[in-house]
């Protein structure tokens, strides 16, 4: 059974990170059983594996932290939930790409849960959604935002980083960094789009989502219905 822990607070960065790299090697070591973690961070950056030093646009207003996963900068903080997945990978098909494609669509069916259509554009990592009430783009489509990030790594065969899903964070927080290296587009929150969803809302829809994707046993179901 995948264990899934709700950690109170604002979790550090650099301890949280060591006790994921730890629970990494119990679950390859096989003492352990695969993971979510459900959290918040204090303001901060994180520089993904393909970060750009221009993209860090205010290096000195939260503390930037390299970090192992895939991806550009990211922003975490207080009303952002983040999901860390620990995920036996090994035991799902060794797909990297079947992987990935499961935890977009993962994010999608949750937000599906609060009548919210995320889509994944090609070019444009994350999760994205139109937002009816801003101006169109120039060319006369509609103006969209990112609302979800993902960055992962696999370390023997084992997963761990993962998801972020804005729900009510400070969007201004965002305007230090280039968001993953896009800069045409801006972002937005499920409290942004007029949704009064709460972490409650938002982690029970996870839940009930999580074993679409992700049955209990091994294997992926990265293209199943949503």
């Amino acid at each position: 059974m995948t264990e899934w822990t709700t950690l109170p607070g604002l979790s550090p960065y650099l301890p949280t990170l060591a006790a994921m790299e730890a629970r990494v090697e119990a679950i390859h070591a096989g003492t352990a059983p695969e993971a979510v973690w459900l959290l918040e961070h204090p303001p901060l950056y994180t520089a993904g594996t393909s970060a750009k030093p221009a993209d860090l646009v205010q290096p000195d207003r939260f503390p930037v932290f390299e970090t192992g996963r895939g991806g550009q900068y990211t922003y975490h903080g207080p009303g952002q939930r983040v999901i860390y997945t620990m995920l036996d990978v090994g035991n799902r098909g060794r797909d990297v790409r079947c992987f990935v494609r499961a935890l977009e669509n993962w994010v999608i069916a949750t937000l599906a849960e609060f009548n919210v259509k995320g889509e994944i554009r090609t070019g444009r990592v994350g999760v994205w959604v139109t937002v009816p009430d801003r101006a169109p783009n120039p060319d006369g489509s509609p103006y969209e935002a990112k609302i979800a990030a993902i960055g992962i790594k696999l370390r023997r065969w084992v997963s761990f980083h993962g998801i972020s899903i804005n729900v009510e964070p400070d969007l201004t927080h965002f305007n230090g960094i280039v968001p993953c290296g896009i800069s045409d587009y801006g972002v937005t929150s499920l409290v942004d789009l007029g949704l009064p969803v709460t972490f409650a809302d938002l982690d029970a829809a996870l839940a009930a989502t999580f074993p679409r994707f992700f049955p209990e046993g091994g294997g992926i179901n990265p293209s199943c219905a949503i």
